[in-house]
């Protein structure tokens, strides 16, 4: 028994993937192949990808929206978990990173479930409002530029659902959120972003802290 989370030690994590990450190989290569790159650490962990993709499941996902692609995990985990008429529109700047995420789509065999949009997020995301999408979708994932979480979780919240799901990466920010001392644009975001979720009565939510921080908002009916 506990009254609070534990804190997980190597041995421990290691033991949390042994006893419960089913994880795809098709996933395992991709995340493989990407601890390779340079900016390796904006992978998601595993049992964070399995954990958005048992939420898909556990709301009957079928319309997503995913703000920061990268080289793919995410998407290619949550689709997965899709039933074949699901559909997830994801939203990147980055060519040469979603090139890879294709790739591995088109192995998975997915590749027709995801629509790649590149371009700034606000303005995909602005387009669908504008094309008659508020209210169209059921789970929404960002992670991307820290300094717009604000901007893209309120324009998710008018896209998705009552009852849709909204999930947030690192707003644990590796316990930067805590020092005082540190005062980046990014950190000072989140910071914010933490902050403005809390008050926010439109959402049940929690904090979960897999990952680097996973905060969960479901929006009200």
């Amino acid at each position: 028994m506990s009254n609070r989370s534990i804190s997980l030690t190597d041995p421990l994590y290691d033991y949390l993937l042994q006893v419960s990450l089913r994880e795809a190989p098709v996933l395992k290569k991709l995340r493989d192949e990407t601890a390779q790159m340079q900016n390796a650490n904006m992978q998601i962990a595993p049992e964070q990808g399995q954990f958005m993709a048992l939420l898909a499941r556990l709301i009957g996902a079928r319309h997503c929206i995913e703000v920061g692609t990268f080289t793919g995990y995410s998407s290619l985990a949550v689709a997965q978990a899709l039933p074949r008429d699901g559909r997830i529109i994801c939203c990147d700047v980055s060519q040469e990173y979603t090139s890879v995420a294709r790739r591995y789509w088109r192995e998975a065999g997915v590749e027709d479930m995801i629509e790649l949009r590149l371009g700034p997020a606000i303005k995909t995301l602005e387009a669908l409002i504008n094309g008659g999408g508020s209210a169209h979708y059921d789970f929404a994932f960002i992670d991307a530029d820290k300094v717009n979480y604000s901007r893209y979780y309120e324009l998710c919240l008018s896209l998705l659902r009552p009852g849709g799901l909204i999930a947030v990466d690192n707003t644990l920010w590796n316990g930067r959120v805590l020092d005082a001392k540190e005062q980046s644009e990014d950190t000072r975001a989140i910071r914010l972003f933490n902050e403005f979720v809390r008050d926010d009565a439109r959402v049940d939510i929690s904090l979960v802290p897999i990952g680097d921080g996973l905060t969960l908002a479901r929006k009200k009916n």
